[in-house]
């Protein structure tokens, strides 16, 4: 029910405005507002906090549907989802999840999520940003980078520095108000793809939080970091998966109607192929898309952690969407590389899900070390 209530929202509200958003590069406020309404921005988040109370599952078949149709409103469902809401639900305080996780998965705000900086991506425990206790509040100073939905955001969870000679052990988490003195967005990144979600750097200048708004204990923050980044990519490779099934079934139309000296350009075996390979890399996506959701579901009894199924779903799809994103240009030829059709989006599209929330090689680094136990 959830898989069609998303593909039938996706079809009649986003799919006749993606290319334009693409375009312009402007956020999408409306639809957006009605993702919220549908219950899209807080799928897991229970019904006493504003969500729609359903499982994992149901959220990557959600997101999945949504990334088909543009990757872009995908992207901002799940920051505000996997990032935003599901920190605060497993890491916050009850004041804090009444105050702010029910604002976000009710669609009423907009959350996001901060850990990058210009001088730390990969790297995290070379932040420079910093927060030092003043009495009940952190006063907060530095510069983060590439937040998405920040220039549209009002809240933030933001990670920073208070004990700096700790490294990533001295990392601490906020939720930080976005119309609060001392705030300030920077600017606005013009990207490759995924161009309607809202990316920007973020400035703090002596920003003063309340230690209330402090999400878990000092030097908790990457433990929490990481923590939301397992439940991110997973994500992330849904909305990969939907991006690749969307150039997939593009591509396997194509082949059926396309001819060329005088058959259909599928009954070439150079392009049977292609599509042989994209329909397997994709099958194997979604099982390992839809296993790190189930291992996920066992964490929320259990407690254990995710973290190896997760890398693996973000690694094999965020791959699959741009080895079959590169081949749908392929076989559309010049009408793939044509903004005519949308397949030369969902190949720019595809690119990001290789680097955000933790590049392939930082996967394959994580999926190393947890199978060798060697660091």
């Amino acid at each position: 029910m959830i898989r069609q209530t998303a593909r039938d929202f996706a079809q009649k509200e986003i799919a006749p405005i993606a290319a334009e958003f693409d375009e312009s590069g402007e956020f999408p406020y409306q639809t957006v507002k009605k993702m919220g309404e549908m219950g899209f921005m807080g799928i897991e988040v229970p019904e006493e906090y504003g969500g729609a109370g359903l499982d994992t599952l149901a959220y990557v078949l959600a997101l999945e549907e949504i990334c088909k149709v543009d990757a872009a409103h995908g992207t901002i469902m799940s920051v505000n989802n996997s990032l935003f809401c599901y920190g605060i639900l497993k890491f916050g305080t009850e004041a804090q999840k009444q105050k702010y996780l029910r604002a976000v998965a009710s669609g009423a705000a907009i959350g996001a999520y901060s850990l990058t900086e210009p001088m730390s991506g990969s790297d995290a425990g070379n932040m420079r940003s910093r927060a030092v206790r003043d009495g009940d509040t952190y006063i907060l100073n530095g510069r983060k980078s590439w937040v998405t939905s920040a220039p549209v955001a009002d809240y933030i969870v933001v990670f920073t520095m208070t004990e700096p000679e700790k490294k990533h052990r001295g990392i601490t988490a906020f939720i930080i108000e976005t119309d609060k003195p001392g705030f300030s967005r920077g600017k606005k990144e013009p990207k490759l793809g995924i161009r309607a979600s809202a990316t920007s750097e973020i400035v703090f200048e002596d920003y003063r939080v309340p230690v209330e708004n402090r999400l878990g204990e000092e030097g908790e923050g990457f433990k929490i970091a990481m923590s939301v980044l397992d439940a991110g990519r997973i994500g992330i490779a849904s909305q990969a998966l939907g991006i690749a099934e969307a150039a997939y079934e593009s591509s396997v139309a194509y082949a059926r109607e396309r001819e060329a000296f005088g058959q259909k350009i599928g009954e070439f075996q150079g392009i049977s192929f292609k599509l042989a390979d994209m329909k397997t890399r994709i099958e194997a996506s979604r099982l390992l898309v839809y296993n790190a959701a189930l291992a996920k579901e066992r964490a929320k009894q259990t407690g254990e952690r995710f973290t190896l199924e997760a890398s693996m779903a973000k690694l094999f799809a965020s791959e699959t969407a741009m080895f079959v994103t590169h081949a749908a240009v392929q076989i559309h030829g010049g009408m793939g590389y044509s903004k005519e059709l949308p397949i030369e989006r969902y190949f720019r599209d595809a690119k990001i899900t290789e680097i955000y929330e933790g590049t392939s090689e930082i996967q394959r680094l994580v999926i190393a070390r947890l199978e060798t136990g060697l660091r």
